[in-house]
């Protein structure tokens, strides 16, 4: 298998300074936060600024176990890392929605942040309702629990 080299394209700022403050799954919150693209990746936020909501795509950065079988918080019973969004994934891979408020030039402030501060990003897509909804989705085990 070949080796995979990622690089944060910048920092991810918010008020969480232990994962214990974190609330799980953002939208539900309206914390701001400010999202820092390094200046030699600015470029890329050309355009940006005509979507509401962006795909933050980011490094579990404190995180130092995988696990494959893990506890929800949503329920009591261990499932598949895969069937969950914990972050003791094999990757350490997170994403989140947020919603744009503002760019001053490579700052982005957000609001539903729900990132340790200091988190390293690595991706930023637009969130696209076309794209990104689907209708008629099945939530398996978190039916009913959300």
């Amino acid at each position: 298998m070949n080796e995979i080299i990622l690089h944060p394209i910048g920092v991810i700022h918010s008020s969480y300074k232990k994962k214990e403050d974190i609330p799980c799954q953002g939208y539900r919150y309206e914390e701001k936060g400010m999202v820092e693209v390094f200046p030699r990746y600015a470029e890329g936020l050309k355009d940006v600024e005509g979507f509401s909501h962006l795909i933050l795509v980011y490094f579990f950065h404190k995180t130092k176990q995988a696990k494959l079988i893990a506890k929800p918080f949503l329920d009591d019973q261990p499932k598949g890392i895969f069937a969950i969004r914990g972050p003791s994934r094999p990757n350490h891979i997170g994403l989140t929605v947020v919603k744009l408020l503002n760019i001053e030039g490579n700052h982005l402030t957000v609001a539903n942040i729900d990132c340790l501060d200091g988190t390293p990003l690595l991706d930023i897509k637009p969130y696209v309702s076309q794209f990104d909804h689907k209708d008629n989705v099945d939530i398996g085990w978190l039916e009913g629990k959300i």
